[in-house]
C-alpha cells in the first residue's frame, strides 16, 4: 500500500472504501493481478469490473475505456445548458477527478463539491453524528445554510446519518480548508 498513487481529490480511498483490499482481481485495463482494485462507478460503455489504482491514477483506464468516474454534469457549478455559462470553470480540475480519480458511491447521482475555484476533497461517508463528533457542526451548519437555508441544516441534524436513507458525503477545500457537507437520500 506504499506504493498506492496519491489522489488528490480522494487523498484516503482505502478508508473510504473506493478501493477494496480483501482479495487479488485482474485489472480490466493493464491485465495484471492487483492486490488493491476498484470495482465502483466507472461510466463506459464497456463493462469494466475492476481497474488496478495505477491505472485510473495515469488515466489509462479512462483513455482505454472511453469511461469517467464522475459525471462531469454533476460537478457542483457545472451548467447543463450550453448557453448558460457554468459557476464552475476549471479544466484541469474537471480532468481530474473525472478521469484519474476513483468515485465515491452516493444514493442517487454522486455531487463533486467545489470551493476557492477548485474542487473539492473527498473526505468519507458521514452523518451527523460523525459532523459533530469531528467538530464541524457550525462550518457546516453555516455553510449548509447559506446554500440551501436553515430548514436544510435542521433536516441533517435531525435525519442525517451514515449508512442510513439520508446519507452525507464530506468534502474539504483543498486552499481554506473548509469542510463542506452534500447529501442524499434513497
Amino acid at each position: 500500500m506504499k506504493n498506492l498513487p496519491k489522489f488528490k481529490y480522494h487523498p484516503n480511498p482505502i478508508e473510504t472504501g473506493a478501493f477494496k483490499t480483501d482479495e487479488s482481481k485482474i485489472c480490466d485495463c493493464c491485465e495484471q493481478e492487483a492486490d488493491i482494485y476498484y470495482d465502483g462507478h466507472f461510466y463506459s460503455i464497456k463493462n469494466v469490473e475492476y481497474l488496478c489504482p495505477d491505472c485510473i491514477a495515469s488515466g489509462k483506464a479512462a483513455d482505454k475505456f472511453d469511461g469517467e468516474f464522475q459525471d462531469y454534469l454533476s460537478i457542483e457549478g457545472i451548467s447543463p445548458d450550453p448557453a448558460v455559462p457554468s459557476a464552475f470553470d476549471n479544466p484541469e480540475a474537471i480532468d481530474e477527478v473525472t478521469k484519474r480519480t476513483p468515485g465515491y458511491s452516493g444514493w442517487q447521482q454522486e455531487v463533486w463539491l467545489t470551493c476557492c475555484g477548485d474542487l473539492c476533497a473527498f473526505m468519507g461517508y458521514v452523518g451527523w453524528p460523525e459532523v459533530e463528533r469531528m467538530g464541524l457542526a457550525d462550518e457546516i451548519s453555516k455553510d449548509m445554510a447559506e446554500e440551501f437555508g436553515t430548514d436544510a441544516v435542521e433536516t441533517a441534524k435531525k435525519y442525517c446519518r451514515n449508512g442510513s436513507s439520508l446519507q452525507g458525503y464530506l468534502f474539504r477545500c483543498l486552499h481554506c480548508k473548509k469542510h463542506r457537507l452534500h447529501a442524499d437520500c434513497d
